[in-house]
């Protein structure tokens, strides 16, 4: 549907309700219900909305250190605008139709505001147009693991998110059998999902109690880190249909498996007709695009982890021998390293990045990892790391990813290269809700230390 059509369906549809979202820097959407004569009115100059979600965290509570928004400021509005272009409708809410904002400029004009240099969509649409600019079209997918729960948020509550009962009990990855226990979720999935304009390539259980694997179908970059961004929402709000929780968290179970959220990566020309990551005349089938590309990814990587890694949860997932990286590597179909090529044929080849987690906001993750690597093609840097052999873990020759929250914060603060990609706006606004984040860790006492000091010390 073209512009005009969309809005001719609107006009004519039974209902007068629109739905309209956006996410936050935590990857959190926020948005409302709206009349469809609001809608209309505000196509043009878009809509105020309190500015309080670029001035506080994922728990509603402010910043202490914000500079974008805060008490300073009174947290006044600021214009959102929806994209008309991201229409679907909700299948599991009567169909009611839907629509991503984000807080760009308006068409007709370039002015700046305080809640454009925070907004991730904002962020990505720059890093993509960047990407058109140099000629290339950035196809990309991110695919989810995530755990289910027979849980309610009130017995989250009530439970203290303690003895939580798994959707299903034991390790069983790939699973044929284990789906079967809650089929009509499973299918509920699969069908809402591509009924949301949100396709999976596939939908499996990986190995642990509960826990489901989909990987998105891929698309141009904006729209695959939309639908990578609404999956997240949606999947949460078809599990509460079927009594279960959904989490995201990266790693919620120190025994078990962490969740990831992968980044698969490929350049085009422009007609999208040439893979421009594949040379059959070249060593692994890896054109010096390619090469250049992925050179860039792991030179900036150090730099920019917080937005593959944004929360404390992040870096108990990134340890060693859980499935996923802690040292600067690529290689061949390898799962132990950073960034795995995969070149079987030119249609799928592509890099898949291995630090981002589920627990990232997609629109920064995926923004992150196309700058990047758009950094080695600018910069013609050389992929002079040897590919890893084996253990990726032992390989530890080009360093290794920052070990938590505040170490990743600093040097992405205090990093030329990042300012580079992304503007000293957007670091400077990101890096203090990461300090943010940080230090409210810092103020808890955990269980493990209650169980190891309380007596003996």
């Amino acid at each position: 549907m073209n512009h005009q059509d969309i809005i001719d369906f609107i006009n004519q549809s039974a209902s007068p309700k629109i739905k309209y979202a956006f996410t936050d820097i935590d990857g959190v959407l926020r948005g409302k219900i709206i009349h469809r004569q609001k809608f209309l009115d505000g196509l043009t100059d878009g809509f105020g909305f309190c500015d309080v979600v670029w001035g506080w965290d994922s728990a509603d509570m402010p910043y202490d250190n914000g500079r974008t928004t805060g008490w300073h400021s009174g947290y006044p509005d600021a214009p959102v605008r929806i994209d008309v272009s991201t229409f679907r409708q909700l299948p599991w809410e009567d169909n009611i139709p839907f629509f991503v904002a984000d807080f760009s400029p308006p068409a007709n004009g370039t002015p700046t505001n305080y809640a454009l240099a925070s907004c991730p969509r904002s962020l990505l649409k720059r890093v993509a147009s960047q990407c058109e600019e140099m000629g290339y079209h950035a196809e990309f997918a991110q695919e989810f693991e995530w755990f289910n729960f027979r849980e309610t948020p009130h017995s989250l509550q009530e439970k203290n998110f303690q003895h939580m009962e798994p959707l299903t009990p034991g390790m069983f990855g790939y699973s044929i059998l284990r789906p079967s226990l809650e089929s009509a979720f499973y299918h509920d999935l699969f069908d809402l999902l591509a009924q949301f304009d949100i396709p999976l390539e596939g939908l499996h259980t990986e190995t642990g109690p509960g826990v489901y694997e989909a990987a998105i179908m891929h698309d141009e970059v904006i729209r695959a880190a939309d639908k990578a961004a609404l999956f997240k929402t949606a999947v949460k709000e078809i599990a509460y249909r079927h009594n279960v929780v959904a989490t995201f968290m990266a790693k919620w179970n120190a025994d078990l498996p962490g969740c990831s959220g992968h980044i698969h990566q490929s350049l085009w020309n422009p007609e999208k007709t040439k893979n421009l990551f594949f040379d059959d005349t070249q060593p692994n089938r890896m054109s010096e695009l390619m090469r250049q590309f992925m050179a860039g990814q792991l030179y900036c990587l150090p730099h920019i982890t917080p937005m593959f890694a944004p929360t404390i949860n992040s870096y108990k997932r990134l340890v060693e021998g859980a499935w996923a990286p802690t040292t600067i590597t690529w290689s061949v179909d390898n799962r132990t390293t950073a960034l795995r090529v995969l070149n079987h044929k030119e249609a799928y080849t592509r890099v898949e990045h291995r630090v981002s987690g589920a627990d990232t906001n997609p629109y920064l993750a995926i923004a992150a990892s196309l700058a990047s690597g758009l950094y080695g093609i600018r910069h013609k840097l050389t992929l002079d790391i040897p590919a890893s052999v084996g253990n990726g873990y032992a390989d530890k020759r080009n360093g290794i990813l920052p070990t938590n929250l505040e170490e990743a914060t600093r040097a992405m603060a205090n990093s030329p290269v990042a300012a580079e990609l992304f503007g000293t706006e957007f670091v400077d606004h990101f890096t203090r809700t990461r300090d943010w984040e940080w230090r409210q860790y810092l103020r808890q006492v955990s269980d493990w230390e209650l169980k190891r000091y309380f007596e003996i010390i």
